[in-house]
């Protein structure tokens, strides 16, 4: 029987042979292992890949990788979203997470100040941002496992120093890391492509010290990119800024905020639930109770987008800050 390979596994196998280090393969692997057609004409492949996979965990690079992947393994817990930072050194991303979160930074002008990731919490009106400041990279150093937090993240926020002289040159290093890892993906390969776009974060551009070079300077970097990256500027010392970050951060998550009312008590306005957008009612319940959503009947809604306590289908698309009334039968 012939394999009849698709074009995502076809593509997967060329990330295999583009990988350098232990970790980049048995990610690669494991995609392959995923998108291989599973039919009896690929069971001698499949085996092979299986194979080939345990044989490089099993190694002391693969194991050193595996460990040096869970140090780079950061659970989110109950938050709505995990936003991790890249940046080549002293470009200010540990004075960043610093500034936005409760983490505990080490600030300090000279490089490699931070050595494994720092998780904290970006307390975003009523929801909680996890924000990890992550170790410097350089065109001829990244840690081992470091790429595994960025391919899992929800949101990659790329730290650049706009005072610096340097400060295109710190993008193209960013840039060029996530796109051999296809982490970042050129716009003109991407569109359409499911496949790519699986792989591709959502990167956003954060242009640290404005106090000291200024907006002419944050608008000179966007011509010089020629808008290819979604860019903010901000300082750590100006409020406003950072504010103005925290906004951009939680848009670029792509959820909504939905708040969940019993019929006949009050909305839970403290904790709302976050979901993808485009996300449905029926998404809504699953979330709340997956047993219970096949019974889910009907639903009314709460919004600027509606009448107050408006029936809405299964099917409803649930918008930002909705308070939704689950109905079952």
């Amino acid at each position: 029987m012939p394999a009849n390979l698709t074009p995502e596994y076809k593509k997967a196998e060329e990330l295999y042979r583009q990988a350098t280090t232990a970790d980049e393969k048995v990610a690669a692997l494991e995609l392959m292992l995923a998108k291989i057609p599973k039919h009896k004409g690929t069971d001698h492949m499949q085996a092979d890949l299986k194979r080939r996979l345990a044989k490089l965990r099993e190694s002391p690079q693969g194991k050193a990788g595996a460990r040096q992947g869970e140090v780079y393994h950061i659970a989110r817990g109950a938050s709505a979203g995990q936003v991790v930072l890249i940046g080549t050194p002293n470009s200010g991303k540990s004075a960043l997470v610093g500034a936005l979160t409760n983490a505990h930074v080490q600030v300090a002008d000279f490089p490699f100040a931070t050595h494994g990731p720092i998780p904290g919490i970006l307390r975003y009106e009523d929801i909680q941002i996890q924000v990890v400041d992550m170790p410097p990279i350089m065109r001829e150093h990244v840690e081992t496992g470091q790429v595994n937090a960025y391919r899992h993240c929800d949101l990659i926020l790329m730290v650049v120093d706009l005072s610096a002289a340097d400060v295109t040159d710190q993008i193209d290093i960013c840039v060029g890391f996530l796109r051999e890892r296809t982490l970042m993906v050129p716009r003109a390969e991407a569109r359409g492509d499911a496949f790519y776009e699986q792989l591709a974060r959502p990167v956003l551009c954060a242009a640290s010290k404005m106090d000291l070079a200024g907006s002419g300077d944050l608008e000179a970097l966007g011509d010089m990119t020629e808008g290819a990256l979604d860019l903010v500027g901000y300082s750590v010392h100006d409020p406003g800024s950072l504010a103005a970050l925290s906004r951009r951060i939680f848009e670029r998550l792509h959820v909504v905020r939905v708040y969940s009312k019993v019929p006949g008590k009050e909305a839970k306005l403290a904790s709302p639930f976050t979901l993808p957008v485009g996300s449905t009612v029926l998404d809504l319940a699953a979330k709340i109770h997956r047993e219970l959503a096949g019974k889910l009947r009907f639903a009314r809604a709460w919004g600027e987008q509606k009448h107050d306590a408006q029936q809405v289908p299964r099917d409803y698309a649930l918008r930002d800050k909705d308070i939704i009334e689950l109905h079952f039968g």
